[in-house]
């Protein structure tokens, strides 16, 4: 990548994360869509698929370790030159078990519905300067995660995550009506949901129904499912569902 590229430059470039399970990334087309998606919104080059599956292909035939985290970017190169693409493969950040294994503790932070096209709803862009702000200000609040709610007080999405709670033997998520990102692992819980006992209801949810539930989790590609014991100093319920659609996860996964 050159250094005059717009990516560096203006942070114009689109990208994806995505676990590898076994060698094998998880849902890789689903992943390459959103990508695809992403940088028609920023106005990048049209993605180049083949190039991003060779790439990963020549990263993930590397001996390192079966589970891993693999990341592909899609830059809009320097003015009046060509895009590149990039693959990358890092191993899965040890922490994440950790945190699983005890319940992530949880803040709310003034976020942006982003309505307008210009504000990129929906997009995966290398712009994650105000995400990672956010995710900092969590950590230096004690949590683990920051939880983006409107000033009407409606809940939208986490720093890298999607947001769900239970109430008796229903799912809450948020619409993506509301400009949040559509997930990977959002859509895979969607459709893993009804086979654990769970229906699903996707709308506008104020902070306080994430509060009355039951329990609450994230869901994200690296992260998985990841259970919420703790938002605002507000103790929640460690529930069943969390754990089911976890379990639920790694089998799907193990069958791609």
């Amino acid at each position: 990548m050159q250094a005059d590229d717009d990516a560096v430059l203006r942070g114009r470039a689109a990208f994806e994360t995505l676990r590898v399970y076994s060698g094998r990334p998880f849902r890789l087309e689903a992943h390459l869509d959103r990508l695809a998606a992403s940088a028609e919104s920023i106005g990048l080059p049209i993605v180049e698929r083949g190039e991003l599956e060779g790439l990963a292909s020549l990263v993930l035939a590397e001996p390192r370790q079966e589970d891993a985290v693999l990341r592909l970017v899609w830059t809009a190169g320097p003015a009046h030159g060509a895009p590149t693409g990039l693959a990358l493969l890092s191993a899965v950040p040890a922490w994440i078990e950790e945190v699983r294994s005890r319940g992530a503790r949880a803040v709310s932070l003034l976020g942006v519905r982003a309505e307008a096209p210009w504000l990129l709803p929906g997009v995966k862009s290398t712009s994650y300067a105000v995400n990672m702000a956010a995710e900092a200000e969590a950590k230096r609040r004690g949590a683990d995660e920051a939880i983006f709610v409107d000033a009407e007080g409606v809940v939208l999405e986490g720093t890298v995550t999607n947001v769900w709670w239970r109430t008796r033997e229903t799912l809450h998520t948020p619409s993506l009506d509301l400009g949040i990102l559509a997930g990977v692992t959002r859509a895979a819980l969607l459709e893993l949901a009804p086979a654990c006992g769970y229906r699903v209801a996707e709308g506008v949810y104020r902070l306080a129904d994430v509060l009355g539930a039951d329990e609450a989790f994230t869901s994200s590609s690296v992260r998985e499912v990841m259970p919420i014991v703790d938002l605002d100093g507000h103790a929640l319920g460690r529930g069943p569902a969390a754990d089911s659609l976890q379990d639920a996860l790694r089998t799907l996964a193990a069958k791609v």
